[in-house]
């Protein structure tokens, strides 16, 4: 079975919803770093000196290579990542291997047969 990489960076008042959105395009789970910082294009606003940006967390996910297309897609439009600037980003990475999913293929096998 092969596995790719899913960095998502996304406003954390969404972070629930984009786990959310993930398990039900197939997503066997999500490791959530939080209180991370970002920047766009557009330099963050500053008021008196202090800088106001809203809170990231970055949600890393090993998904299924044949699942992980349907997953990205589901996670940006739920996180409304096109829609409007500034409130996320997902990016696709190859895995080469990976140890410790045992539990996440017994059962991703089945959902995946179906798919094939």
């Amino acid at each position: 079975m092969h596995f790719k990489l899913l960095l998502v960076f996304v406003e954390d008042t969404k972070t629930e919803d984009v786990i959310k959105a993930a398990r039900e395009a197939g997503a066997t789970g999500c490791t959530v770093v939080s209180n991370a910082r970002g920047e766009g294009y557009d330099a963050p606003k500053s008021f008196f000196g202090l800088t106001l940006t809203t809170q990231r967390d970055v949600l890393i996910l090993l998904v299924e290579q044949h699942l992980s297309r349907e997953i990205l897609e589901h996670i940006g439009v739920i996180g409304e990542f096109d829609a409007k600037p500034g409130t996320g980003l997902a990016v696709q990475l190859d895995v080469e291997d990976a140890i410790g999913v045992l539990t996440q293929v017994e059962h991703l096998a089945e959902i995946v047969e179906d798919q094939l």
